[in-house]
């Protein structure tokens, strides 16, 4: 391996263009140079890359939870705002990870890695400045929020710079660990940040502030570790000359019909994932909890204790499902996880069918009654007896939700898995071995596959802006059928995607087909 201090413009300029940290000689499916330095080299960077991308997955759902304590605090935004509020982010980050894709190549994945995370500092100011400050408007939340896509980004062009350093047997288990350490970054923000800014206690271990709720707090604990993030980034990554992607290459993914078809299956997988993780908060508050103001003691189930839930089991199956496409095939695996998802759906429905719909909270002059002397408010007969019946099923409902996550968990890692092995097939299937021409298509294929990532990314992405708002839709009237009809149409959804998956990758080969149901894909 090679570490130089310039890298050429193009082929044959001889002229620098950019310094510092260039890796120039980079060979990962040669054995021997992958025993030799590699391997170690490329664990470095995936470990950086995971710190960076897991506050970036942080930033990114900081209004997930933060959602759900605007009211306590002052804030009088309705629940259709609210979850319109969380899903912004989504659906800017969805529309960021095709051009952070593409700067990997342009800038260098360490480059892109220090920039990333330093424009991170954006959306925690803005978010720190305005949750101290109850005038402030909801539009400016919205502002706020679509900078926080900024963290949504961060993955896509971390999954592409791995996906540079490894080879393609290491690929799955590579990037499902690269994409579950940004994934727990949603599951840790949901679990710290109510602790963080006193909102919430953690098991016993520590309690409620007694002074209130600073929701800042949890701005300027990530504002620092984005800084962080930044500097080992900038000492401790590389940059590979290697990892580049002409337009005709990036073309070529977009004329590929493995690009589309996967991005729909990853609307199914990582846009569940996401969708989910951002809602979950929201759809235990409305439906399992009642506490009209923070004077007030609240009755039922307390999200704080159990958002994060989802985040974290989702976070951790996703290495599992790589680990199980490298060893049988990521088409078998993503199939497997979506026939999971539809009963893990169906579970869900069924315990949404035994929920009582809770009246609503209190507005206008009475909210502000309450407001004005909490200690003379106490919950009419019939909210406490809806409150305690449906926190009966919670249980149930937690149980069936969290499978679903699992079953995301496993079908995001074996879908990313699918997609360098299908580009990669392609090229085998269209040269001889042992041939030049079957050396540079592995390594066109390659940066496909990379650019591919980019694009599957941000379509899968939208369903991490499209769910939340299912959740509310305007025209159904409560929280509650919003929610049922929501999880049916999602069902739906996920027998489209298994079908797919059976019949476009798990089909009986026929001559020249371009992927074969043994091929590990």
């Amino acid at each position: 391996m090679t570490v130089t201090s310039s890298r050429p413009t193009a082929a044959g300029s001889g002229a620098p263009r950019r310094t510092h940290r260039w890796i120039d000689d980079w060979r990962p499916e040669d054995e021997g140079f992958w025993a030799a330095t590699g391997a170690r080299v490329a664990r470095r960077n995936l470990v950086w890359s995971i710190f960076a991308e897991h506050l970036g997955f942080s930033v990114w759902m900081i209004w997930s939870v933060s959602s759900a304590l605007l009211a306590a605090v002052g804030f009088a935004f309705s629940a259709q705002q609210l979850f319109f509020l969380v899903a912004i982010p989504s659906l800017v980050g969805a529309l960021l990870r095709l051009p952070y894709t593409f700067a990997v190549p342009a800038f260098g994945g360490r480059n892109w890695t220090v920039f990333s995370a330093l424009a991170l500092l954006v959306p925690t100011a803005g978010y720190a400045v305005a949750v101290t400050d109850t005038s402030t408007p909801y539009w400016v939340f919205c502002v706020i929020a679509a900078f926080a896509g900024l963290g949504g980004g961060n993955f896509a062009s971390s999954m592409t710079n791995i996906n540079f350093f490894y080879p393609a047997a290491r690929k799955g288990t590579a990037l499902g660990l690269n994409a579950a350490g940004g994934n727990l970054g949603v599951a840790l923000i949901q679990l710290l940040l109510p602790v963080m800014v006193g909102g919430a206690g953690i098991f016993g271990l520590v309690g409620a502030s007694s002074d209130g709720i600073h929701l800042q707090r949890a701005a300027y604990v990530y504002a620092a570790l984005c800084l962080v993030a930044a500097g080992t980034a900038y000492f401790l990554m590389d940059n590979l000359s290697t990892a580049t992607s002409s337009p005709r290459e990036q073309l070529a993914a977009l004329r590929s019909r493995h690009t589309w078809i996967m991005a729909f299956i990853y609307v199914g997988t990582f846009g569940s994932f996401m969708g989910y993780s951002s809602a979950m908060p929201l759809l235990i508050k409305l439906n399992f909890w009642r506490q009209p103001v923070p004077g007030v003691a609240g009755i039922g189930i307390d999200f704080a204790y159990y958002a994060f839930l989802g985040a974290l089991v989702g976070s951790l199956t996703r290495p599992l499902g790589g680990w199980l496409a490298d060893r049988l095939g990521g088409a078998r695996v993503t199939l497997g996880a979506f026939v999971a998802m539809i009963v893990g759906t169906l579970g869900v429905l069924l315990t949404l069918t035994r929920l009582e719909p809770l009246p609503a909270a209190p507005t206008g002059a009475a909210l502000a009654a309450i407001k004005a002397d909490p200690s003379a408010f106490s919950f009419k007969p019939e909210v406490v007896a809806a409150v305690d019946a449906n926190a009966a099923v919670f249980p149930w409902f937690l149980l069936a939700f969290l499978f679903v996550f699992a079953a995301t968990g496993i079908g995001n890692g074996s879908a990313y898995k699918m997609i360098p092995a299908l580009f990669r097939r392609d090229a085998e299937i269209a040269t001889a071995p042992a041939t030049v021409e079957r050396h540079d298509a592995l390594v066109a294929a390659g940066r496909q596959s990379s650019a591919a990532l980019g694009i599957i990314g941000a379509v899968g992405a939208l369903g991490g802006f499209l769910i939340p708002v299912s959740f509310n839709s305007p025209w159904v009237t409560t929280p509650l059928e919003a929610t049922t009809a929501a999880f049916v149409a999602f069902t739906a959804f996920y027998v489209v995607c298994a079908i797919v998956t059976a019949v476009v990758y798990l089909r009986r080969p026929r001559a020249h087909a371009v992927v074969l149901a043994d091929a590990r894909i």
